[in-house]
């Protein structure tokens, strides 16, 4: 299967490269960091940091989608995505994602202060480097140890705050580490057959379904 030459890109396109369900995500968490962060904020700078936040996360699944953009092809609930589908050009795709990461990292750090912006920056790589390009394609274990990457936004927003990542901001970071395995099997379960056809070695290909329901079940509890 090969994509498409011709390109006939719309705006929502660029947008939809940005996993806006993911940065909803990361929006809250980051405000839920900053507003339990002790200490004060400007309400400006703190939107404006959680709007940095907000695009470094979505600069990382631009650049994530560029990385998979073949596995997505051959994968029902991915082929429809801008690039697969041929709607966005690849090379387009890979400067909007870089630009964006670098307005973000560059902008929550004079907006917030320069430590924030190395934990955005440590996001964006390990999702794209660590998780996408080396863990995703070699161990059952990808989003447990990649979870990491998801988990960090409410400590980047605690930072935003207090300039230092103090131990509650490592509580919610677990929090969001123990239950993404859980939420992310759950989907793999119900497209097994999508990850089996792109060569992903997600759980329940490598150790089966009842495996992986248990595995769930103990991160569930993890969680409680």
């Amino acid at each position: 299967m090969n994509i498409a030459n011709h390109y006939d890109s719309h705006p929502f396109d660029f947008w939809e490269l940005l996993k806006p369900r993911v940065m909803s995500l990361v929006i809250f968490t980051a405000f839920c960091g900053m507003m339990l962060a002790p200490g004060h904020i400007h309400p400006l700078l703190g939107a404006a940091s959680v709007f940095c936040i907000a695009v470094g996360a979505g600069a990382s699944g631009c650049l994530n989608m560029w990385c998979e953009i073949h596995r997505d092809m051959v994968m029902t609930r991915t082929q429809s995505r801008p690039l697969p589908s041929g709607r966005i050009d690849p090379n387009s795709a890979l400067a909007f994602g870089i630009i964006l990461s670098i307005l973000s990292v560059g902008l929550l750090g004079l907006v917030s202060n320069w430590r924030a912006s190395a934990y955005l920056l440590t996001t964006i790589l390990f999702y794209v480097f660590v998780y996408t390009l080396y863990l995703k394609p070699r161990t059952p274990q990808n989003i447990v140890i990649g979870g990491a990457a998801g988990a960090l936004p409410p400590v980047i927003g605690w930072v935003c705050v207090t300039g230092h990542a103090d131990w509650p901001a490592w509580i919610l970071f677990l929090i969001i580490f123990l239950w993404t395995p859980a939420h992310f099997w759950a989907l793999c379960l119900d497209q097994h057959d999508d990850y089996t056809t792109a060569g992903l070695p997600m759980l329940p290909i490598t150790h089966g379904e009842e495996v992986t329901r248990r595995g769930i079940l103990r991160y569930t509890f993890l969680t409680i």
